[in-house]
């Protein structure tokens, strides 16, 4: 006596049965790496606009502090030579740039700095890189410290004159132009800000990734 099976293959196994062939990976999961970056969200947190607003005080302070000790004791005097002539204190009246650059356009300097801050507190909202918020911190900060001093000091509102004072490996600036602490927190800020551009890290957490080539 013949037994009918009364067992039936679903469409699906027929099919794959028929194709002799198992589904692949990439067809299982979704692909991962169609994309070259990451959405972040779109708002920054309490704690990343804490550490921007926290280096930039912190670096508009040192540099206030540091400009009034130096001209109140040292301004009108013979350098002074630290660190066996590695770094002098020499104050100078800077009308120009950072590292003395472009003097004579005073006002002009004034309104980029300006601009700079406006700049920073416009991106500030849409942070979410910790190395970002320290980079815009450390420039917000020199850039503030470097206004002040333009709207404040001699001769006059967006005229005034920066107070330079640190000169490396000699005086007066002979080796390399006198700064001050507003330029080195510019300087470090910059710096760090291009390093996670070239890591391929935005402002906004976005994480840009090399595609991967091909498989032959």
């Amino acid at each position: 006596m013949a037994v009918v099976s009364t067992e039936q293959s679903s469409p699906r196994e027929s099919s794959a049965e028929q194709a002799g062939t198992e589904p692949t990976a990439a067809e299982q999961a979704p692909d991962t790496q169609a994309g070259t970056a990451e959405a972040p969200p779109k708002r920054a947190s309490g704690k990343l606009l804490g550490l921007l607003g926290g280096v930039a005080v912190v670096a508009l302070g040192i540099d206030i502090l540091t400009k009034v000790a130096v001209v109140a004791n040292l301004e009108g005097k013979p350098p002074v030579e630290l660190f066996g002539g590695l770094l002098y204190l020499d104050v100078l009246r800077n009308p120009g740039a950072a590292f003395s650059l472009a003097t004579g356009m005073t006002w002009l300097l004034a309104l980029l700095a300006l601009a700079v801050v406006g700049v920073i507190i416009w991106l500030a909202p849409k942070l979410r890189s910790l190395g970002w918020a320290v980079g815009l911190g450390l420039v917000l900060g020199g850039a503030c410290g470097n206004l002040v001093d333009r709207i404040f000091r001699a001769p006059g509102p967006l005229q005034g004159h920066v107070v330079d004072f640190l000169s490396v490996f000699a005086p007066g600036g002979a080796v390399w132009p006198v700064f001050n602490v507003a330029d080195t927190s510019i300087v470090c800020g910059g710096i760090l800000v291009v390093l996670m551009s070239l890591l391929g890290r935005d402002y906004d957490g976005t994480v840009h990734r090399k595609k991967k080539a091909a498989k032959s």
